[in-house]
C-alpha cells in the first residue's frame, strides 16, 4: 500500500483525484488544502513528512489567478515556486515520488506546431513565469521528480470555464468568446488517472517533463460551442477576436501541448476532448 499525499485537495484537480480514488485500492490517500498543510511553510511540510509515511506527493496546489497575479506577484511566487521548492527538498529527503503540476502559459504562444517538452519556455505573464521557475526548483532538488504541463482544466467542481459558460449561457441571449486563442481543454478527471496510472506504472517512473491535455484541438470559442449544442442551449455564441476581449495578461494564442512523450512512456491512452466534456456534462 503505498502512501499519497494530495496537496491543494479543494481544487479541481483534487476533487478529481478524491473522485477516482476508490477505483485505485493500492493506494491510500492523504489530502490537504492550506487548513491541514501549509505548504509555504518548510517547516511544517517537514513535521507532517516526519509524522506521516509519505511515498509520494501530488502537488496540485498552484495559484492559478492569472490576471491578479500581475498585481500579486508575491503571492504567485509563493505558492507557483516557493512551496513546490520546499515539498521538492522533503520528498528528496524522504525518499518520495513528488508529481509536480504545471501549465501551458510557461510558453509565449507563438508555435504553430504543438509544444514539446524540449521547446523553449519563454512566458508572458507572472503566472507563467511563477509556475517556470517552480517547475527548475522542483527537478533541480528532485531530479527523478514529474512535471506535467497540462492546459485549459475543467471539471464539474471549482471555477472554470465549462462551468462559467453552462451559467452564462442560461442568463444571456448572446455571448462574445475569443476564437483566436488555441489549445486543447483538459478534463481534470482524465489527468487525475493519468497520475495515478504513472504512479503505478510497473517499469518505475522516469523524471522529468511531461505534457498531457486531452486529444485534439480547440479554441475557445469552439470549447464553447461544444458546451452549447451537449446542453441544448439556445444562447448566440459570437466569435472575437483577443483584443475585443482584453486581460490584465496576455494568454498564449497558441498553447497546443504534443503527448508522444507521456503516451510512450507509461501507456496512456488518452480521450478526445469532445468526448471528455459530453461525460463531463453527463451527455
Amino acid at each position: 500500500m503505498k502512501n499519497i499525499l494530495v496537496t491543494g485537495a479543494k481544487g479541481q484537480l483534487g476533487q478529481a483525484l478524491q473522485s477516482i480514488a476508490a477505483q485505485y485500492p493500492d493506494l491510500s490517500f492523504l489530502y490537504t488544502d492550506r487548513e491541514e498543510l501549509d505548504i509555504t511553510d518548510a517547516a511544517a511540510v517537514n513535521d507532517f513528512f516526519g509524522q506521516q509515511t509519505i511515498d509520494a506527493v501530488i502537488n496540485c496546489a498552484a495559484y492559478t489567478a492569472v490576471d491578479k497575479a500581475e498585481q500579486d506577484e508575491e503571492a504567485a511566487f509563493l505558492l507557483n515556486f516557493q512551496a513546490p521548492l520546499i515539498l521538492a527538498e522533503a520528498c528528496a529527503g524522504h525518499n518520495a515520488t513528488l508529481i509536480h503540476v504545471s501549465t501551458d502559459y510557461v510558453f509565449d504562444g507563438n508555435a504553430n506546431r504543438p509544444y514539446q517538452e524540449t521547446d523553449d519556455a519563454s512566458p508572458h505573464g507572472i503566472y507563467g513565469a511563477s509556475k517556470l521557475r517552480g517547475e527548475a526548483a522542483v527537478l533541480g532538488y528532485h531530479p527523478n521528480a514529474v512535471v506535467i504541463r497540462t492546459s485549459w482544466l475543467y471539471s464539474r467542481t471549482g471555477v472554470n470555464f465549462a462551468l462559467r459558460m453552462q451559467q452564462l449561457m442560461q442568463e444571456k441571449e448572446s455571448l462574445n468568446v475569443v476564437f483566436d486563442q488555441t489549445g486543447t481543454p483538459t478534463y481534470a478527471p482524465d489527468l487525475a488517472a493519468a497520475i495515478l496510472t504513472i504512479l503505478q506504472h510497473p517499469d518505475g517512473i522516469t523524471g522529468g517533463i511531461y505534457h498531457y491535455s486531452n486529444e485534439g484541438v480547440a479554441s475557445w470559442y469552439d470549447f464553447a460551442v461544444a458546451i452549447k449544442a451537449l446542453t441544448g442551449s439556445k444562447c448566440e455564441i459570437k466569435a472575437v477576436t483577443s483584443d475585443q476581449y482584453p486581460t490584465a495578461a496576455k494568454r498564449p494564442a497558441y498553447s497546443v501541448l504534443n503527448k508522444a512523450k507521456i503516451k510512450a512512456a507509461f501507456g496512456l491512452e488518452i480521450p478526445y476532448w469532445r468526448d471528455s466534456l459530453a461525460v463531463c456534462l453527463g451527455k
